[in-house]
């Protein structure tokens, strides 16, 4: 089982963090050890000063495929979720600066947070799903899958181009605007429409 995770592909989100636009999705990968075990809190690493939050959409994919036509796609999944890509922003700041992977910023133990999953069925449109991180009871982030630059089943389309997709095989499919840097003691929760997905704290 691998993570795929897709960057830059909320232009609020570019724009904060100064980055290009870019022309085709950007995508990277974590291992399975970066999942953050079920009813565990979020251990800030002792390597970063600087941990953000990103929350996302995650789509589980159900059967193997590869070179997935999206008119085709929305045969390899039927669940939906919500997770957590944590990033220690300057570890990858210095890690971009020198031209290299940003895999120890970004795929970490514990980097990874996977909520509950739900049927897609229970949601009328997959492309205009409203989402939201609390973080102290306050929303921080907040957006719909309609503000995407690549829709969900363009996503599956492009990455199984490079990445036989595989049961189990979870795509993070990019954050929106409100990253932020979290500390001790905080309290994050996760929510599609109104649905929590997910609460964890952070030590």
């Amino acid at each position: 089982m691998k993570l795929i995770c897709i960057g830059r592909n909320y232009t609020d989100h570019i724009k904060e963090l100064e980055n290009q636009k870019p022309t085709d999705p950007v995508v990277f990968l974590k291992p399975d050890t970066s999942i953050l075990l079920k009813k565990m809190p979020f251990f800030i690493p002792e390597f970063s000063d600087d941990v953000h939050h990103e929350i996302e959409v995650l789509i589980k994919i159900k059967k193997v495929g590869k070179y997935i036509d999206k008119k085709f796609a929305h045969k390899y999944y039927d669940e939906i979720g919500l997770g957590i890509d944590f990033t220690a922003r300057d570890l990858q700041a210095k890690l971009k600066a020198k031209g290299l992977p940003w895999e120890k910023a970004k795929a970490f133990d514990g980097a990874a947070v996977v909520g509950k999953w739900l049927p897609k069925s229970e949601f009328n449109n997959l492309n205009d799903l409203n989402f939201s991180l609390e973080k102290n009871g306050e929303i921080v982030q907040q957006a719909s899958t309609e503000l995407m630059l690549w829709k969900i089943d363009e996503l599956i389309e492009y990455v199984s181009k490079y990445f036989t997709l595989k049961i189990g095989d979870i795509i993070f499919t990019g954050t929106p605007a409100g990253v932020g840097k979290v500390f001790a003691n905080d309290e994050l929760k996760g929510f599609i429409e109104d649905k929590e997905m997910f609460s964890i704290k952070i030590k």
